[in-house]
């Protein structure tokens, strides 16, 4: 008995002790990066961490695979007091932990024990047999389950051959015993008798097999993507506490930084260097992402994956640590040797399947995913301290395919943040590099010059009033012009780049005029002295020009004491809400979306939509209100108020819309391979067979119409702002 108690301390203190050095270690690696605010959450925040942790709110999105997590999540934490009692079992000569009802709770523990297994077994299913394109095919995805199958089946053939080896009355009733009193007569069958030398070896057997893969399967969690039972709770604890996808500033004024943005992986702080450990590889965040699924090299979750192998490779080199433990078992997988590296990569547009002009337009992550297994593999001889970071990790395709729409991290049920690393990675290649596609580039210089992407003269930024003008009759006043009038205004009309240069988009602004006009809002705009908000310069990564742009404008709005924005492009309203109090603006300025304004006008009896508008209408929602401001509602509330008007949601539609292809400053740059995101999103509008795509951002009233004119022939649908479709009812045109 001495010697059992002697073997079983040897094996579990080693476990415990790698397990432990693991941990540490790549603790170690994390913390190479810069320091990170580690601020605990609110109350609120608390209960919406509970919801993702306990609840699997994210995981249900897909509800087959929810409920196949949650019986692995509450079946493990079950599974934790039978394996005590298995162990305590073995150790003392087969007496069981001294438990009230301990026949109920063996029950509970046999039925547990079958349903985690049937969940292995589904999830083999679901990889290996639907092969869902989102998750991996190998030995490593294959790994855990061996793993977890072998515990469940070790747990029953322990239980059963107990069963055997007890003494009479020993074990518990058969009615407390499911699946093991079966078991246990199929092995008498097989000539096990009771209390035989070969029932008792059989429980010995499995019993220490038991014990062993369960020893086996602590060390191995920490060295794979299963150290997200230990991370993602964290991750979702010290996630930001602050509007989504906010961009953190850069202070350029430091003199002593050595470098802007992310060229290394040390460049990133220590909560993104969390985010990459939290990683359960489950594909949800690729599945949903739009680059991905167009043909483009970009998937989210290979991007974290290869951050996460690069930083556990260089932080072993710089650290003089191994990650991998027993190291002679895992000798050669990335502690020396060589690295990972993103290798010759085959275009996934070439390499994507699929014939015909339907095929054309559908979305499939398939290539992406194919491309970026195959690329990402080890170089022996590699250094890994000598990567560098966009090149050989992340290559700068994939960077300059993002539109920052943010659904991945939508979807992502750990609450990592891909956009905010790309963004740091653009930062770096424009402002220490100078590195930029050329469109991109050209679209900078010309805000720079004419705080336009267009290029267009300053001078004209204010023609769009004496259009309004003639067009409706309402002139627009300025606010200098309000000023020398003593009556300042109450809202400022923010008309933005679009709207004061783009001919399809000053229709809507000048029907938004209208409709204030007509509800009696106050209203006035800066005119010449409005710049661009800044939002294209900072998603390109020109935190510089952002800034100027930044501070210019607050300063103009600072000049006439504004307290209310309008403005009809999502963008601006994302970057004057979110992000502008940054760098001076006032929290008491209240900035307004105008489906927001038009909703509360409706509902406030100030605008009567009286004419029917007979279209059958499908709602294509902007990511920057949508995902970034979690406004979905004011402008399904302004179609639903118009009389003769009937929505019919696309597939993808609300949370899970799909993005128009215009963000992260796509808007001024070509795509260059795959579909374009455009063409799909209009393809998937079309699908519902209806009259009018609307939209509440004039980026995507432009890409809709740009794929409506290459996937229709003629005008049989058409693209619409919320605000015009509004118009028509309330004027009755």
């Amino acid at each position: 008995m001495w010697g059992r108690w002697i073997l079983f301390a040897a094996l579990t203190g080693s476990a415990l002790w790698m397990f432990a050095a693991v941990v540490l270690r790549r603790i170690g690696y994390m913390r190479l990066g810069a320091p990170a605010a580690f601020e605990r959450h609110k109350p609120v925040r608390r209960k919406g961490i509970a919801g993702e942790v306990l609840g699997h709110r994210r995981l249900l999105n897909d509800v087959r695979s929810g409920v196949m997590h949650l019986v692995y999540f509450y079946g493990f934490i079950m599974l934790q007091f039978g394996a005590i009692d298995l162990i305590w079992k073995g150790l003392n000569g087969g007496k069981p932990l001294p438990l009230p009802y301990y026949g109920a709770f063996s029950l509970v523990q046999e039925i547990t024990v079958a349903m985690v297994f049937l969940a292995v077994l589904y999830g083999a299913y679901r990889r290996y047999g639907e092969k869902l394109p989102r998750l991996k095919r190998g030995w490593k995805p294959s790994l855990v389950m061996w793993f977890i199958g072998s515990l469940m089946l070790t747990v029953l053939l322990s239980l059963s051959f107990e069963r055997l080896a007890a003494g009479s009355g020993e074990a518990v009733a058969a009615s407390f015993a499911p699946i093991s009193e079966p078991v246990s007569q199929l092995l008498m069958l097989l000539g096990v008798q009771k209390q035989s030398p070969l029932a008792i070896a059989g429980f010995e057997l499995f019993w220490w097999l038991h014990l062993l893969v369960l020893l086996a399967f602590l060390v191995y969690v920490p060295q794979s993507k299963h150290f997200h039972l230990l991370t993602a709770p964290v991750n979702l604890w010290f996630r930001r506490n602050e509007p989504p996808g906010r961009l953190t500033p850069l202070d350029l004024e430091n003199e002593e930084a050595e470098s802007f943005g992310a060229g290394k992986i040390e460049d990133f702080n220590r909560k993104q260097l969390l985010d990459l450990y939290a990683c359960v590889e489950c594909g949800r965040c690729t599945n949903v992402c739009p680059a991905a699924s167009t043909g483009k090299l970009l998937s989210p979750m290979h991007l974290i994956v290869k951050l996460r192998d690069h930083l556990t490779e260089k932080g072993a080199a710089l650290t003089s640590k191994s990650p991998w433990l027993p190291a002679g078992l895992w000798s050669g997988k990335g502690e020396s040797g060589g690295a990972y590296v993103m290798g010759a990569v085959i275009p996934a547009w070439e390499a994507a399947a699929g014939e015909g002009e339907e095929s054309q337009y559908r979305t499939d992550i398939g290539p992406a995913m194919a491309v970026q297994g195959a690329a990402w593999a080890k170089r022996e001889g590699a250094d890994p301290a000598g990567l560098e970071l966009i090149g050989d990790v992340i290559t700068a395709d994939e960077l300059w395919s993002c539109t920052t729409c943010r659904n991945c991290e939508d979807q992502c049920p750990v609450g990592n943040e891909h956009v905010d690393k790309i963004i740091d990675m653009r930062r770096y290649l424009v402002l220490m590099e100078g590195s930029m596609p050329s469109d991109g580039q050209r679209a900078l210089q010309n805000i720079e010059r004419q705080s336009n992407p267009w290029g267009l003269p300053r001078a004209e930024r204010a023609a769009w009033i004496e259009e309004c003008e003639r067009k409706t009759g309402i002139r627009v006043d300025t606010m200098s012009e309000r000023k020398s009038q003593g009556r300042l205004p109450e809202v400022l009309l923010w008309a933005g780049s679009m709207g004061s240069y783009d001919t399809r988009s000053r229709r809507v602004l000048f029907d938004l005029v209208r409709l204030m006009a007509s509800a009696g809002v106050d209203f006035a705009t800066l005119g010449q002295e409005e710049r661009s908000s800044g939002d294209t310069a900072r998603r390109i990564g020109n935190e510089l020009l952002f800034q100027e742009l930044c501070r210019d404008n607050i300063a103009a709005l600072a000049k006439y004491g504004v307290k209310h924005i309008v403005t009809a492009c999502p963008h601006t309203y994302n970057t004057f809400k979110n992000e502008y109090p940054d760098f001076g603006l006032t929290m008491d300025v209240k900035v307004t979306h105008h489906t927001q304004l038009l909703a509360e006008l409706l509902s406030k009896g100030r605008l009567t939509p009286k004419f029917d508008v007979e279209e059958r209408v499908t709602v294509h929602d902007s990511c920057y209100l949508g995902r970034y401001n979690d406004t979905y509602e004011a402008p399904r509330a302004i179609l639903k108020a118009i009389p003769g008007l009937f929505i019919e949601e696309m597939e993808r539609s609300g949370k899970n819309g799909m993005c128009c292809g215009a963000g992260g400053g796509l808007m001024w740059m070509e795509e260059h391979a795959g579909t374009r995101v455009n063409y799909a999103r209009t393809a998937q509008a079309l699908a519902v067979k209806p009259s009018v795509i609307s939209s509440a951002c004039p980026y995507c009233l432009t890409m809709m119409e740009d794929g409506l004119k290459s996937l229709q022939e003629g005008e049989s649908v058409i693209a619409r702002d919320v605000a015009e479709l509004l118009a028509d009812s309330v004027f009755g045109e």
